[in-house]
C-alpha cells in the first residue's frame, strides 16, 4: 500500500504582497495569489484525492476551496495542527523586523531542529514540530493508501519535508505542489518538491537574505 500526499502552499497574501510575517495572523489571498491558486488548481484538476486536510487559517482555507471545486466528492478535514509557526510579538510585522533580531539562517534552522526557543507570545521549535508530526501521523494512520491532499503553510510543509530529506530546499513557492510517498513499511520518500504551475516563484522579501520565505 502507498499514500500520496500533495502538498500545497496557500496563495499569495496581502501580508505577503506587503512582505508581512505571517504565522498565526492572517490576511485574505490577493487578487494575483488568488489567480495561482487556480491555475494549480487546474493542475490538480486529474488528480484522484481520496481526502482533504487544510490549516484552519483563512488563506489555507481559500486555497483548498479552489482547489476542491475539482473534487467535491473528497471529504475536508480542518486541522489546527497544520497551522504555521507562530512568530509572537512579530505577528503582523515588516520581515524587515525579524531579520533586525535574528540571523534567519541561524533562526530557520533551529526551528527545524527543534531547538529554536521561540519569541515572546510565540511557540518554540519543539512544540511546532511535535504538533506538525501529530498532524502527519494522524494522516499517514488514517489512510494507509490513496491520494490526500494537504494545503498549509511554507514552514510547516517544509518541516514535514525535512522530517522525511534533511538536504537543503529552497523555499515553497505561494501556490506550489510538494509530493510524498508514504509506504505501508513506513518509508516515506519526497517525490517532487516544490513544483510551480502558477509561476510565483520565491518571495522577493527576506529571500535575499536566506530561508525566511518559508516562514509565511
Amino acid at each position: 500500500m502507498v499514500l500520496t500526499l500533495s502538498l500545497v502552499r496557500h496563495g499569495q497574501t496581502e501580508y505577503n504582497a506587503e512582505h508581512r510575517l505571517q504565522g498565526w495572523c492572517d490576511s485574505p489571498l490577493t487578487e494575483r495569489g488568488l489567480d495561482g491558486v487556480r491555475t494549480t488548481a487546474a493542475f490538480l484538476a486529474a488528480h484522484p484525492f481520496t481526502a482533504a486536510y487544510v490549516s484552519p487559517t483563512g488563506r489555507a482555507q481559500s486555497t483548498a476551496h479552489e482547489i476542491l471545486a475539482h473534487h467535491p466528492w473528497a471529504p475536508r478535514v480542518t486541522d489546527p495542527d497544520l497551522r504555521e509557526f507562530g512568530f509572537g510579538d512579530y505577528e503582523a510585522r515588516p520581515e524587515a523586523d525579524l531579520l533586525a533580531r535574528y540571523d534567519p539562517d541561524t533562526m530557520f534552522a533551529e526551528v527545524l531542529g527543534g531547538t529554536f526557543a521561540g519569541i515572546a507570545g510565540g511557540e518554540p521549535g519543539h512544540e511546532f514540530l511535535a504538533r506538525v508530526r501529530s498532524a502527519f501521523g494522524r494522516i499517514e494512520r488514517d489512510h494507509p493508501d490513496g491520494h490526500v491532499l494537504v494545503v498549509s503553510h511554507g514552514l510547516t510543509l517544509r518541516a514535514y519535508l525535512a522530517m522525511i530529506d534533511a538536504r537543503p530546499m529552497d523555499p515553497l513557492p505561494n501556490a506550489s505542489i510538494s509530493t510524498v510517498e508514504v509506504h505501508g513499511d513506513g518509508r516515506r520518500r519526497v517525490v517532487s518538491l516544490a513544483i510551480d504551475p502558477a509561476g510565483h516563484g520565491v518571495p522577493d522579501a527576506i529571500v535575499a537574505a536566506a530561508a525566511p520565505a518559508l516562514v509565511r
